[in-house]
């Protein structure tokens, strides 16, 4: 399957990800892991990124999308591929089509996480983070520490990200709004969209995701 993965930030793209591609046995591709794939290997797209982010500016498109294209034609992705955070705006779902049909080949799904706007900031301004060792992670609500504000694991002191704060995360609601969200709307228009609430378990979020998969096909 050939399956592009879009929710607001929040929603558990990345965890859902993860499970889905290792249930249908084809490769997560997101761009966090292009970006630092194509920069580390030095690549010419790489090299071309790392101008642009050095120089605090967005990457344009056409690199983003050049490096997408060539993830996708690698051996593993030959028989489908779970997309996540790519495409990011509707420009560049209109490449992502001209490149899949130019290979004829064409999506099967794009699967919509449903949250809503005030379960996603609860999850992210709720995110405590040990400053020994990130990725030990604590929430205020869903998984507090033994004790307030100190690390389970390691004793270390535990903090609120500046980038996790409410505010922040409402501006970066309104930019998924306004660019990621019109998305949807287009590939609904070719009747690719499965959306399903992302509330709850992980497992049953999974579930929910793989049911609505194969019902939709």
């Amino acid at each position: 399957m050939r399956i592009v993965l879009v929710g607001p930030p929040g929603a558990g793209k990345g965890t859902q990800a993860a499970f889905l591609a290792k249930n249908l046995s084809i490769p997560h591709i997101s761009t966090g892991d292009l970006f630092r794939a194509n920069i580390s290997q030095g690549t010419e797209l790489g090299k071309q990124a790392k101008a642009f982010m050095d120089a605090g500016n967005l990457v344009p498109d056409e690199v983003t999308i050049g490096m997408a294209k060539d993830r996708m034609a690698q051996p593993d992705a030959e028989n489908g591929f779970l997309l996540d955070g790519f495409p990011r705006n509707v420009s560049q779902a209109e490449a992502l089509d001209v490149a899949l049909k130019a290979d004829d080949v064409k999506l099967d799904a794009v699967l919509d996480l449903e949250v809503p706007e005030d379960e996603v900031v609860k999850r992210i301004a709720g995110r405590r983070i040990c400053r020994k060792d990130s990725s030990h992670v604590f929430h205020v609500t869903y998984s507090r520490p033994k004790q307030e504000g100190v690390c389970d694991v390691c004793g270390g002191e535990l903090y609120q990200r500046e980038d996790d704060s409410e505010d922040t995360v409402r501006k970066r609601l309104e930019v998924y709004h306004t660019q990621t969200e019109p998305i949807i709307d287009y590939y609904r228009t070719q009747g690719l969209v499965v959306t399903i609430s992302a509330l709850g378990k992980v497992d049953e979020v999974t579930k929910r995701a793989m049911d609505a998969l194969k019902g939709d096909k």
